[in-house]
């Protein structure tokens, strides 16, 4: 009995009895691989891109330069940025919104003077009214207008107001027409700046009508008033000559010539 249960426990390997344990096990290693193989194979990786070698030394690293020590006493680079001055004279906008007035004062007569010598009085920019009146302001026609138109009031011994109101009138449109002259006769002058050549030409005629309102002489009056015209002539030719053709100088000089004589007979004949 105990025999024949040994049997039945026993199970073989293998249904052939003839193959030892040690066969079964190497059968079942040999098998191992070929089940494995049903995995998919892994895709050959991409040939890689040889570097070539040269003998050449290799080339010195490049040289860093060190920035300069910074020194307190070495200005720094300034940022400002110029800007070029007009021809017409105006050239980098000044803040004078916070000034005194005082100095805006000081600054507008200081003006007034300097142009008030390149057009009246003998100077070697006279024959170039860019260069003469490149700085131009309207301050100073404006007085010499206002003055004028006063001094001719005050020498009137009745109807001043009327008087100054015609003086000025006269003067104001008289300036404003000769500029339009000049303008349609193909001139190479700025409206405003034939303006401020034409007030600033009126200089010697008040003067002379000052010189009349002191002395009340009718020889005198026309003495002063014949040599105040011709200064007044002399310092308006050269501008309005060059700003127009040659051809046109005299159209555009006769209304001037006239405006001034205008002004010479109110001077001589109030009284």
């Amino acid at each position: 009995m105990s025999h024949s249960h040994a049997q039945v426990d026993t199970i073989p390997l293998h249904p052939s009895s003839a193959q030892s344990d040690m066969d079964e096990i190497e059968s079942l290693i040999n098998a191992a691989p070929s089940a494995a193989a049903v995995l998919p194979a892994r895709p050959p990786s991409p040939p890689r891109a040889s570097i070539p070698i040269s003998n050449s030394p290799p080339a010195p690293p490049p040289s860093i330069s060190k920035p300069p020590p910074f020194s307190p006493s070495a200005p720094l680079p300034s940022a400002s940025v110029s800007i070029p001055i007009a021809a017409d004279g105006f050239g980098a906008p000044s803040n004078t919104l916070t000034e005194p007035v005082w100095d805006t004062v000081k600054r507008d007569l200081t003006r007034i003077v300097s142009n008030l010598k390149l057009v009246v009085f003998p100077n070697p920019f006279r024959e170039d009214p860019g260069k003469a009146l490149r700085d131009w302001d309207l301050w100073g026609p404006f007085f010499f207008i206002v003055f004028l138109g006063l001094t001719l009031s005050w020498s009137a011994s009745v109807r001043k107001s009327e008087v100054f109101a015609v003086a000025f009138a006269v003067l104001a449109a008289g300036a404003v027409i000769l500029t339009l002259n000049v303008q349609l006769l193909g001139g190479q002058i700025i409206f405003f700046q034939s303006l401020s050549l034409l007030g600033y030409c009126l200089f010697p005629l008040d003067v002379g009508a000052l010189i009349c309102l002191m002395k009340d002489n009718d020889v005198l009056k026309i003495v002063v008033v014949a040599v105040t015209l011709a200064w007044s002539s002399w310092a308006a030719y050269p501008f309005m000559s060059t700003a127009v053709n040659p051809r046109r100088k005299a159209l555009a000089l006769y209304p001037v010539f006239l405006l001034y004589i205008s002004i010479g007979f109110l001077i001589i004949a109030i009284n």
